[in-house]
């Protein structure tokens, strides 16, 4: 999410196949007993009002955010971020608040709401429409790699989508070697058709030797660590979890936006992390 630019579209290492709900969408896993994993951190969002502040800090502000996005991202402010039925809603809206034509949040994990490997498990149902650009993603909470900046200290994406090209879902890392910036990103995507009627599981299992992604159980996406240096595999620290829809863009809005359909939300029944049982 963090800089991207609509060079992203020219993938490597794809994968493209599909996955769809076979009857309504596919059933909740209310048990948090995984087996081989250990449950350290979970929102279930059980309470309503705004996200619970000892999980969830904000990213604020309207600069862009590398990507010549135009929405503001908001703090403490229902109409974009909160928690109801049991869900956590992130809303984009065009509200013109406080002289901003946009309106969104960008969610952040805080109080030790980061982790050195695991796995990082969120059930969520995806907005829709020409400009939305949802993301459930991770960045370093240390930025201490060579320049201290992006790309060099790492991301993980764990999903992306762009409303333009509807259910078709993106797993991708970014480091200093292979970034889209160059041409060099790892990435891949999956159909997911009801992504924006259904919930699904979007999941990532990442230890020292490689990053998978999900959708629900199917895995579409590996990278592994080939051992030449952090220049390659700058995941070996602690990353922590953001949550947000974008709006436009140089992805998101690559094919223009539609006013016409906002507000529009990202619905998320639980956010999971999970360490490997010794």
């Amino acid at each position: 999410m963090r800089g991207k630019t609509i060079l992203l579209l020219v993938v490597s290492l794809t994968a493209f196949t599909t996955c769809t709900s076979q009857t309504n969408e596919p059933e909740k896993n209310d048990s948090t007993n995984l087996p081989g994993w250990k449950l350290v951190w979970s929102d279930e969002f059980n309470k309503a009002g705004l996200p619970d502040q000892t999980k969830w800090g904000y990213d604020v502000g309207d600069h862009g955010w590398g990507n010549n996005e135009l929405q503001y991202y908001s703090a403490n402010r229902t109409e974009n971020a909160r928690v109801e039925n049991g869900k956590l809603i992130i809303e984009a809206r065009r509200d013109n608040f406080e002289g901003h034509t946009y309106t969104s949040a960008r969610l952040v994990t805080r109080n030790k709401g980061d982790w050195t490997y695991g796995r990082i498990e969120v059930r969520a149902k995806l907005p829709w429409g020409k400009g939305t650009w949802p993301a459930i993603w991770m960045l370093p909470t240390q930025w201490t790699l060579g320049d201290k900046g992006w790309p060099d200290n790492g991301e993980i994406d764990i999903m992306e989508h762009v409303g333009y090209d509807p259910g078709v879902v993106h797993a991708s890392i970014h480091c200093n070697r292979y970034v889209h910036t160059k041409g060099t990103q790892k990435t891949a995507n999956i159909r997911v058709t009801d992504a924006m009627n259904a919930f699904h599981n979007y999941t990532i299992e990442w230890n020292e030797n490689e990053i998978k992604a999900f959708v629900d159980t199917t895995q579409y996406f590996s990278f592994k660590n080939e051992g030449k240096g952090w220049q390659y595999w700058p995941f070996f620290k602690d990353f922590h979890l953001i949550l947000n829809i974008a709006w436009g863009g140089n992805w998101g809005g690559a094919q223009g936006i539609d006013n016409s359909i906002l507000p529009q939300k990202m619905e998320v029944e639980y956010v999971r992390i999970y360490e490997k049982e010794n």
